[in-house]
């Protein structure tokens, strides 16, 4: 940990912007007394239950076993005595876990039989994910020794990248005043090399262990009365875990606090209020180094930044958690529209318009209802429940039977560009990222089983082709049968069989999630990277077989007087509107490429033109305009030098200037934004046909 201190301490720490120096953080007094006495008795409880249970291992243990290594070795082991960490000792202490059979496992967990070994490193998601949990805990650990808060949950962040701890501190607040203190306590454990080390306890040990703790208690309460609780112990810290975690604390060689917000229990408003700190850590400090660079260079590229000094959207009380477009906003909008919709007319799309608000029996009978109520917006309308569709895909159903379907017809492509409401906690709202009203690229296609590989293999193709144009790479990921799926297995293993088939026929690379497939149908898990090398979920593609069972929906076979099921598969390739322009402006850094720019073109005539510039400035303007391109023309009347700062302040692609030689030829002296000044003089016919080059070779 010693090395991640200076990596640390330059990034964010002692000559960092966000620590000040000699800036004292506010008081947060722990109650060391309390502190001490629920440490110790957490610690003593897991040691006797540890104890315990090794005495139980050692009396049916030691029977010979067979582990299969990933690479086809059969090594010899021992039942309930050998581990993961036995068979990772020649890779230089790279191995974080291990997965057996299929199961993520801890590397010092004992092996309870004959198994299929393989050993993860940081360099896997599964790894990753792993050391960023475990470096959950011992932030925890941390923000627990320093300020004496009762600690809630903590784990790796959704997007994939870091994690953070809740933990409930009274009246107390922190922000990044406190992170050098953090980081201090985190630094300690780290030198300590504490192990992550496992224990199962019942539910009524579970909540004599975390009695004190109310957020904890009401956890435990919520599962199941004979359900097996495992329990992690590093150093001081006992937490509730499932688990798996790296081998000790040592692994964290990078270490650093991010940011600190209130957030609620729960994320309910009327529960109690939290304080969430965001960390990040890698295995060793050049990693922490460049992700902190990246960190400066995101809060540049910040969409709400970005999006206020190029004036594409403004939020405002009247409607919380919903964008007002502006013009320029408005044309970023049409073009990834009209974007999918060639896509759409290409590829055998066809587009439908569907209600807004329905009936809340529509949901009842698509599930929605009972697991999705509290996202919606439901209200009463002539003395019936209605809601605001939170997704179309009901809709869309509707639509697919409203009369007799054949085989003939299938697949069929149903595309929709509604716009949906979801009630999310105001908490949750994050300017593009989050809101409560969007629009999405929508579609669903219904289709048979035997279609479903080519299928997917169009909306893969689909996916390659859209993020092509915007430069992401991407990773694909299969997530498989879940424990709690609906329908029969046999149907589960011949949709996930053409999964693969279609994953294998594309060409990338691609893994399986196994049991993460939602519980009507498998889907495929599409990452998005942008230029940050930040991860985002924006395409989906999901398999479905319930939603056409609780809509009864049905199809003539070839033989006429058999109906049989479509499936119908989920699929969106931007996801919402909203968001992608969020991801974009910072992908692009706010430098919009010619085919979306909502600034493409703007004339400067000189400030010493005669009263004819006007007049000329117009017609180029109306040129360029009736070309199809966004163009405007500076009228401010300040020098040339100004007018260009300015528009290359708001990112224009092109800056013509004219002036009476200008005039004079018929011509316009153009300048590329990225072009550091270098000017060329050219026809206005000779530079649309320079604009409509630049367009079409990025489309």
């Amino acid at each position: 940990m010693e090395e991640n201190s200076a990596a640390t301490a330059a990034a964010m720490g002692k000559k960092g912007k966000s620590r000040k120096k000699g800036k004292s953080p506010p008081a947060v007094v722990p109650d060391s007394a309390y502190l001490e006495a629920v440490t110790q008795k957490r610690v003593a409880f897991f040691q006797v239950v540890q104890a315990r249970q090794a005495l139980e291992r050692l009396e049916v243990a030691g029977d010979p076993i067979r582990i299969t290594l990933a690479d086809g070795q059969v090594r010899e082991g021992k039942r309930w005595m050998s581990a993961p960490m036995d068979f990772a000792k020649s890779d230089g202490g790279r191995s974080l876990i291990a997965r057996v059979n299929g199961a993520l496992w801890d590397m010092a967990r004992p092996l309870e039989g004959d198994c299929e070994l393989e050993l993860l490193g940081f360099d896997t998601k599964e790894g990753r994910d792993t050391f960023w949990h475990s470096s959950a805990h011992i932030l925890g650990e941390a923000l627990e020794r320093a300020y004496g808060c009762k600690l809630c949950i903590g784990p790796c962040v959704t997007r994939g990248e870091g994690f953070y701890y809740d933990a409930y501190y009274g009246d107390a607040t922190l922000n990044e005043a406190h992170f050098e203190c953090i980081d201090a306590q985190a630094r300690k454990a780290v030198h300590e090399k504490q192990p992550f080390e496992r224990i199962t306890v019942s539910r009524a040990e579970a909540l004599e262990m975390f009695a004190e703790n109310q957020f904890k208690v009401e956890i435990i309460s919520e599962l199941p009365e004979n359900m097996a609780i495992t329990v992690y112990r590093c150093g001081d810290l006992v937490d509730l875990c499932r688990g798996p975690h790296i081998p000790n604390t040592s692994f964290v060689r990078a270490f650093a606090c991010i940011s600190a917000s209130s957030s609620y229990w729960r994320g309910k408003e009327d529960r109690e209020s939290l304080q969430r700190v965001y960390g990040v850590s890698f295995p060793d400090s050049k990693r922490l180094k460049e992700y902190l660079h990246l960190m400066e260079e995101a809060k540049d590229r910040d969409h709400r930044k970005l999006g206020q000094a190029q004036e594409l959207f403004i939020f405002n009380k009247v409607s919380p958690g919903c964008c007002f477009f502006l013009p320029h906003g408005a044309r970023i909008l049409n073009k990834l529209k009209a974007l999918m919709q060639q896509e759409y007319w290409d590829r055998g799309y066809e587009e439908v318009v569907t209600p807004n608000v329905y009936n809340m029996s529509l949901w009842e009978t698509s599930g929605h209802a009972a697991n999705y109520r509290d996202n919606m917006f439901v209200f009463e309308i002539d003395g019936q429940e209605v809601g605001l569709k939170p997704m179309n895909c009901p809709g869309h159903c509707e639509i697919f039977r409203h009369r007799p379907r054949s085989y003939r017809e299938l697949p069929l492509r149903m595309a929709d560009f509604g716009v949906l409401h979801r009630n999310e906690a105001s908490g949750a709202l994050a300017g593009l990222t989050r809101v409560r009203r969007f629009v999405q690229d929508d579609a669903h296609i219904f289709c048979r089983e035997s279609q479903v590989k080519d299928e997917v293999e169009g909306v893969l193709k689909f996916i390659d082709d859209v993020y092509k144009i915007f430069g992401f790479e991407y990773e694909l990921e299969l997530s498989t049968r879940p424990d709690n799926y609906l329908g029969d297995a046999e149907t589960w293993n011949r949709a996930e069989c053409q999964l693969k088939e279609a994953l294998s026929a594309c060409g990338k690379p691609w893994k399986v999630n196994e049991g993460d497939g939602a519980f009507y149908g498998p889907k495929i898990d599409i990452g998005v990277f942008d230029a940050l090398k930040r991860k985002f979920q924006c395409a989906t593609l999901q398999l479905d077989f319930q939603l056409p069972i609780n809509f009864k929906l049905t199809y003539a076979a070839e033989d006429e007087g058999k109906l049989e099921r479509p499936v119908m598969i989920h699929r969106s390739i931007l996801g919402s509107f909203e968001r992608m322009v969020a991801i974009l402006l910072e992908h692009y850094g706010g430098k919009w490429p010619m085919w979306l720019s909502p600034r493409q073109v703007i004339v400067c005539p000189v400030s010493s033109f005669s009263s004819d510039w006007l007049e000329y400035a117009e017609e180029v303007r109306g040129k360029i305009h009736r070309a199809g391109f966004h163009v405007d023309i500076d009228k401010s009347g300040k020098s040339m030098s100004k007018m260009v700062v300015e528009a290359l302040k708001v990112s224009y692609n092109y800056i013509l200037g004219v002036g009476p030689d200008e005039a004079g030829s018929g011509e316009v002296s153009v300048r590329a934004r990225d072009s550091k000044g270098a000017l060329s003089k050219m026809s206005v016919d000779d530079a649309i046909r320079r604009f409509r080059e630049e367009v079409a070779a990025f489309k």
